[in-house]
């Protein structure tokens, strides 16, 4: 793994919205091949990174280089080329809800590619096969699980066999079964489809089965690179205070603000 080439790499990035900085001189790569987390406290700029990979965010500075293309530089027609090697689950999957699972997971064949519909329909089913989801092909969004659905949007995800796969919180709001199906298909699609995948996600305990290197993000850089061993092992007080849940250590619990008495007497 050492050997293996970069296909993502950060290099004194720094973006804000309006005066408040997100990221702030941050520098990581992503070898081909991984499968990457990206933790870190809430607002701490994690889904902002994926914005920045993908072309949605631009730097105020610094470089965003995806397989040797410095995005933020990118004309339109070649940033939507790059995009075509990118694929993206969203935090609660954003299925099209007016259209059934079949047609779900068609959509980005029928929009991208000039397939006729009975070669989309092999490869529609083979998705849906690959995530357990064949049988469902009919039903309507409302008619499935959180965990199901969740699915469906990976199979859609994927339909274009991307070189990059970029996952923004897969396993919120799901049950532990639910969980583990997701995590266990994150790995075996990201080994059998040659993928690297970048995972946002604050699952602490599916993110060490998963994950090749957890990138923890704090004021805006890079905290720690870590093997899940290292985290697992580390006395380190702010990868304990994220690892264990505890409230306050140092991410404080308080969000900075004035005396509180002060406040009181001024009110």
């Amino acid at each position: 793994m050492v050997d293996t080439p970069d296909i993502i790499r950060i290099e004194a990035a720094h973006f804000s919205y309006g005066e408040r900085p997100i990221l702030t001189d941050l520098n990581l790569t992503i070898r081909r091949g991984e499968i990457v987390a990206i933790m870190g406290g809430s607002g701490g700029g994690k889904t902002t990174l994926l914005g920045l990979i993908g072309g949605r965010l631009k730097p105020s500075s610094g470089r965003v280089m995806v397989e040797d293309q410095n995005v933020p530089t990118l004309s339109k027609s070649a940033l939507y080329q790059l995009r075509r090697r990118i694929g993206m689950l969203f935090q609660f999957g954003a299925l099209f809800t007016d259209l059934p699972v079949f047609d779900n997971v068609a959509f980005p064949y029928r929009e991208q590619t000039d397939l006729p519909e009975d070669a989309i329909r092999a490869l529609v089913l083979m998705k849906l096969e690959a995530v357990g989801l064949r049988g469902a092909a009919h039903l309507m969004p409302s008619e499935l699980s959180g965990g199901m659905a969740r699915r469906v949007a990976l199979a859609r995800a994927v339909a274009l066999d991307p070189a990059i796969m970029l996952y923004d919180e897969p396993f919120t709001g799901l049950d532990p079964i639910s969980v583990g199906i997701i995590g266990r298909l994150i790995k075996r699609l990201n080994t059998a489809l040659g993928m690297t995948s970048v995972i946002v996600t604050h699952d602490l305990n599916e993110t060490l089965r998963l994950a090749d290197r957890v990138i923890v993000l704090s004021a805006g850089r890079v905290y720690c690179d870590l093997v899940p061993d290292q985290i697992r092992a580390s006395s380190d007080p702010f990868i304990r205070q994220f690892a264990d849940g505890l409230p306050d250590g140092p991410v404080p619990f308080h969000y900075p603000a004035s005396d509180y008495v002060q406040d009181l007497v001024q009110s």
